[in-house]
């Protein structure tokens, strides 16, 4: 696989127009006419490649999308909070209204694409988080303009990409979320590389009916409990939660074992589980962590993933923790600056663990300046 183009390939960018397609997807809050940016850190992960090309005398515009407004305008996502804080933090640098304001975005339409890349000399892509989407700003603007990888889309992959094909060992991965569905393919992917498998969350409970337990009102796909049958057969270590905090038949909060009775619901993995994962997180030498253990919004079953989470933070192994929820819980318990890599992407950290590749990168491999 032929490598990105990196900054360096765009040639002299003095007086040059380039358009960067960033991921400015913040959260906000407040109301639609008035929002506020709770936490700016994927506007702070822009600035090194921004300001690597306006150093050079590039005038940039970016690019990105804000929420799912539906291929129309919509107050609740407009970019004007995002605005405001990037001209704070990179005066004269541009901003474009929210592309997914426009339905060709998401559709990746040609005329889109057009009005996208007229009067741009250049193209970067620094959004990590939606290199994984075949959008318009996304895979369009290499076909025609010479294209690099921006900083942070290049440490994604390395250090991702070093997870896939060369992790010190042990390597330990700690999935969590509520569906395996949403997983099947990085499951399959991990245990390929993997030491071990350590599964919390809702998606726990299927694992547990795979193994013949009682779940309860639990979350539970029936129709993957083969799948986690054959799992368990593997080779590899699969851990599972051997206590559960939830809510009883009568709604009280409670502890299991690992049989829920019917009307328990399990809403956390339970204090002996998490001494045990955080065990195995201590002794691996890299951890690759998606997803909480529970339903850490609420303080009652934020215990699991607090545990887990320091733990991740307090290991001497190499630790990335592949952005969504799992992001979120970190930055909830002040440990997002003790692990090693944060990713900005969710979905696309899972999906580029799982096929190596993305639609964005390809792309960027296609560009007419790439070697």
């Amino acid at each position: 696989m032929s490598k990105l183009p990196a900054l360096e390939d765009l040639g002299d960018v003095a007086g040059k127009r380039v358009l960067v397609r960033t991921d400015f997807n913040v959260p906000m809050e407040g109301p639609d006419d008035a929002r506020t940016i709770t936490d700016d850190f994927r506007i702070r992960a822009a600035l090194p490649t921004i300001e690597w090309l306006t150093s050079r005398g590039a005038s940039v515009v970016c690019g990105s999308h804000l929420g799912r407004p539906k291929g129309k305008p919509n107050p609740k996502y407009s970019m004007e909070p995002v605005r405001r804080r990037l001209a704070e933090l990179a005066p004269g640098v541009e901003l474009l209204e929210n592309l997914r304001f426009n339905p060709g975005e998401e559709s990746n339409n040609d005329d889109f694409v057009g009005q996208l890349v007229a009067g741009f000399d250049a193209y970067v892509d620094d959004a990590f988080g939606a290199a994984h989407r075949a959008h318009a700003s996304v895979v369009g603007p290499p076909k025609t303009l010479p294209s690099a990888a921006g900083r942070l889309l290049q440490k994604e992959v390395e250090i991702l990409g070093g997870l896939r094909d060369h992790p010190k060992r042990p390597f330990v991965a700690v999935l969590g979320g509520a569906k395996v569905s949403d997983k099947l393919g990085v499951i399959e992917a991990l245990l390929q590389t993997v030491d071990a498998l350590v599964i919390g969350g809702g998606m726990c409970f299927t694992f547990l009916a795979a193994k013949g337990m009682p779940v309860g009102d639990s979350i539970c796909e029936l129709d993957q409990v083969a799948f986690c049958r054959r799992l368990l057969d593997g080779p590899k270590p699969i851990h599972l939660p051997e206590d559960i905090v939830g809510l009883d038949a009568n709604g009280y909060y409670a502890t299991f074992g690992i049989r829920l009775h019917d009307g328990a619901k399990g809403l956390d993995i339970g204090p002996g589980t998490a001494a045990a994962f955080s065990d195995v997180v201590m002794d691996a030498r890299t951890v690759f962590w998606n997803g909480p253990m529970g339903m850490f919004e609420d303080p009652r079953f934020a215990n699991g993933t607090k545990t887990l989470a320091q733990a991740v933070a307090d290991t001497k192994a190499f630790t990335v923790v592949g952005g969504g929820d799992s992001a979120a819980a970190l930055a909830q318990f002040g440990l997002d600056d003790e692990v090693d890599h944060v990713s900005t992407g969710g979905g696309a950290s899972l999906e580029f663990l799982e096929f190596g590749d993305l639609p964005g990168l390809a792309a960027l491999r296609g560009a007419p300046n790439a070697r």
